[in-house]
């Protein structure tokens, strides 16, 4: 599999740039390195990414006193980045701000894998979350989850849907859907969630797993009908549209972007830092921009982090290996 098209549907993309903030130089009894820092955002333009590092980096600015810049190490579905802060010194450099499955999802499928998040990285906060959507064909005749239900099974021969990319989050949602609902389901792969929604309009697949902010434009104009998100609970989004949970399907897949420090990072900056974009987040106007953009700030203690990685791969571990998905390094 060509490995570029792996994370399509779990990324953000950036606004590229440099942004100045600056990081405390000393932490923990330890001197950090002078000059500058790095920000890490391992992939390209184009979504709500590199604009939440842009955001956190401009808030932490008054708070922290060492200049960093936003830089974007693309390639690899995010191994170029990753492995740059993979191997960078632990002196408060460079930190990372990547996706969540791509840090879980990667070591599950590669057949040897390229890092150990637990081992590589210390962990530093949870930043902000967003959510996939089911939508179905506007031609389908199905009003909700369980009607549509009873339309795959009433169409053997229609049972088509679009992934932003194989192995990523939809991919194994769709996995878990086939082996829940008992109907075989053909999986068809695209390059991100706008080719799969023309398509879905278009009425050459019956349904397709993608981003909700992505899709929300075309449910909104009737172009496409979503009738379930994969949040815990219903999404502030799309208040009026159930969870998956609701509809009887036991799953909760949302995605979230993290920050993260190379392995040997003291604990103390770790927590500083997660602390000053914890802060950063819960500002109402930092809030007003990620929401417009369809994410969901949180931010967490490094703690928390680590308890959102763990309980993602028990959730994702099983379902993936179920499948035998792997990619070949």
């Amino acid at each position: 599999m060509d490995r570029r098209k792996f994370m399509a549907g779990c990324l953000g993309g950036s606004l590229g740039g440099y942004v100045g903030l600056q990081l405390l130089a000393q932490t923990g009894g330890a001197q950090a390195q002078a000059g500058l820092s790095k920000i890490i955002f391992p992939f390209a333009a184009g979504a709500g990414g590199d604009t939440l590092c842009r955001l956190i980096a401009q808030e932490m600015a008054p708070v922290l006193q060492r200049t960093i810049v936003v830089e974007n190490r693309t390639g690899g579905d995010g191994l170029i980045g990753i492995k740059a802060v993979k191997g960078a010194s632990p002196d408060g450099s460079m930190v990372l701000v990547t996706t969540g499955p791509t840090m879980y999802l990667l070591p599950m499928v590669e057949t040897t894998p390229s890092f150990d998040t637990a081992k590589d990285f210390v962990p530093v906060s949870l930043l902000a979350r967003f959510e996939f959507a089911l939508v179905i064909n506007p031609a389908v005749e199905a009003t909700d989850f369980k009607s549509f239900v009873t339309w795959l099974k009433a169409h053997p021969d229609r049972t088509s849907f679009g992934v932003p990319s194989n192995g990523t989050i939809p991919h194994f949602m769709g996995s878990k859907l086939e082996k829940d609902l008992g109907i075989p389901l053909t999986r068809v792969p695209y390059r991100g969630s706008a080719p799969i929604l023309n398509d879905l309009v278009g009425g050459h697949i019956s349904f397709g797993i993608t981003t909700l902010a992505d899709a929300l434009p075309q449910h909104r104009a009737k172009g496409v009908k979503i009738i379930a998100v994969s949040s815990a609970e219903r999404s502030p989004f799309a208040p009026d549209v159930p969870t998956l949970r609701e509809s009887g399907i036991d799953l909760v897949a949302d995605a979230w972007y993290g920050m993260w420090l190379p392995a040997g990072s003291p604990p103390e900056f770790a927590s500083k830092l997660g602390a000053a974009a914890s802060a950063a987040l819960a500002k109402p106007e930092v809030k007003e921009k990620l929401t417009a953009i369809g994410l969901i700030p949180v931010g967490s203690t490094p703690e928390g982090l680590t308890k959102e990685l763990a309980a993602n791969i028990a959730l994702w571990q099983p379902i993936v290996k179920a499948t035998g998905y792997k990619i070949e390094n």
